[in-house]
């Protein structure tokens, strides 16, 4: 029987876009359609209290920020994104363009084509997550994006040198300081000083990702994202400090990100809660990961491993993290997640930052049908087809007819006939019957 300890509040907001969120963003996008550059400036001073001359910085600019930061912080953002990068790589090898005659002169093919422009948006503000730069424009270059566009907020006019630095090592071809959803409808719509894009791509808050939303179908988004979401999975073996330190790594990410603890072992649920307690205390984002906790939290115990996949799957959350005797026994199981953490050795925070995978991944459930983001996500995967023979092309004609016919479509039919009378040199009698003697 399923015990839940601890359970998320009841009546909380579960992070939807509500319809005032959703009304102030069409707002903006409709204004930025109808008065381009000008409603951008003029939603930047309004929101961001910034408006430079120019929103793309130039070279020089970001030569300057980049001096600005310290020689350890660029060390590591190398480091970090030749990971990333290294991973990416490996991802895109996988993925072959192919050719093969399945018949007699029928060749059919495969190519993956990368889109032409994308979008990637940074966020600034409270957390400027440098690590979005590595994952989105890292990925779209290794894909082959020709051109990547990147946003990033500059708040009360304060430049943020880091992600700006992080940008461009990440290969940026524009970088522009804007925020907001006035970045994402700029970089979706286009205007007088920036181009349209193909994809839009990287977290935001619940303004950025409501732009997404409404936006997606006139450009590619990369997932509809909701707050970060972690699930530990542990049996009596997990380590309740590390536990608890992983889980209040996630709910710092705001207030409204689910930390869920699924155990077997009572013992381990009891030690965590109270570790967790002692931690807050303590942690400089507690007020953040204090409320995450108290509004979101949950501890969930099974009476068996078997039971406890079962409801891992079940809440198909972003990261699942695996503290049990035999972490590869959960890597064959389980089927519903963003990413997987195997073992106590391993964070999810490790995922978010540094180890090279990507942080761009499914919540809200998503996990039951897509991955995260990946080099394919930028690439278009497309089919080629060339019949070089007659009689091939006459083969298939026949077939064509008939299935055509079946389904009641004569004007597919007819473009079977009429391959298949270039191989007889007779008409088909359709033809012959629209002819005058």
């Amino acid at each position: 029987m399923t015990i839940y300890i601890k359970q998320a509040a009841k009546g909380t907001d579960d992070g939807q876009s509500n319809a005032s969120v959703r009304k102030t963003v069409e707002s903006v996008i409709a204004d930025v359609r109808l008065r381009g550059d000008e409603a951008v400036r003029e939603y930047s001073e309004k929101f961001d209290r910034w408006s430079p001359a120019s929103f793309r910085l130039s070279d020089q600019q970001i030569q300057e920020a980049i001096a600005r930061v310290p020689d350890q912080t660029l060390a590591d953002i190398r480091t970090a994104q030749e990971n990333v990068r290294r991973f990416a790589q490996l991802q895109r090898d996988s993925l072959k363009d192919f050719e093969a005659e399945v018949q007699p002169g029928v060749f059919l093919g495969q190519k993956n084509i990368p889109v032409n422009a994308v979008g990637a948006y940074i966020p600034g503000g409270r957390y400027p997550l440098l690590a979005s730069a590595h994952m989105t424009i890292i990925t779209a270059k290794v894909a082959g994006v020709k051109r990547v566009a990147a946003a990033t907020p500059a708040p009360n006019g304060v430049i943020p040198d880091a992600s700006i630095a992080a940008i461009h090592l990440a290969g940026a071809d524009e970088i522009y300081l804007l925020g907001g959803v006035q970045a994402i409808a700029s970089l979706a719509v286009g205007t007088e000083s920036v181009a349209a894009v193909d994809v839009i791509v990287g977290p935001g808050n619940a303004f950025v990702a409501e732009a997404k939303r409404q936006l997606f179908g006139e450009v590619g988004i990369d997932l509809f994202a909701g707050p970060t979401e972690v699930l530990i999975l542990a049996d009596e073996t997990a380590d309740p400090f590390l536990t608890a330190v992983d889980l209040l790594s996630q709910a710092e990410h705001g207030p409204d990100s689910p930390a869920v603890l699924l155990t077997t072992s009572p013992a381990v649920a009891e030690a965590v809660i109270d570790e967790i307690d002692r931690q807050l205390l303590h942690l400089p984002t507690r007020e953040i990961a204090g409320a995450a906790w108290r509004d979101h939290g949950e501890v969930i115990l099974a009476d068996s491993l078997h039971e406890a996949y079962k409801i891992s799957d079940q809440y198909a959350s972003e990261h699942v993290q695996v503290f049990t005797r035999d972490v590869r026994h959960a890597l064959e199981r389980l089927t519903n997640y963003g990413a997987l953490f195997l073992g106590e050795n391993t964070c999810v925070s490790f995922g978010d930052k540094v180890i090279g995978t990507n942080h761009v991944l499914p919540t809200r459930l998503a996990a039951r049908y897509t991955g995260g983001l990946w080099v394919g996500k930028f690439l278009k995967t497309v089919t080629y087809q060339e019949v070089t023979t007659v009689e091939a092309s006459a083969e298939l004609g026949v077939l064509l007819g008939r299935a055509a016919r079946a389904e009641n479509f004569e004007g597919h039919a007819r473009s079977g006939d009429a391959r298949a009378s270039r191989l007889t040199g007779d008409l088909p009698q359709w033809a012959l019957s629209g002819q005058t003697a």
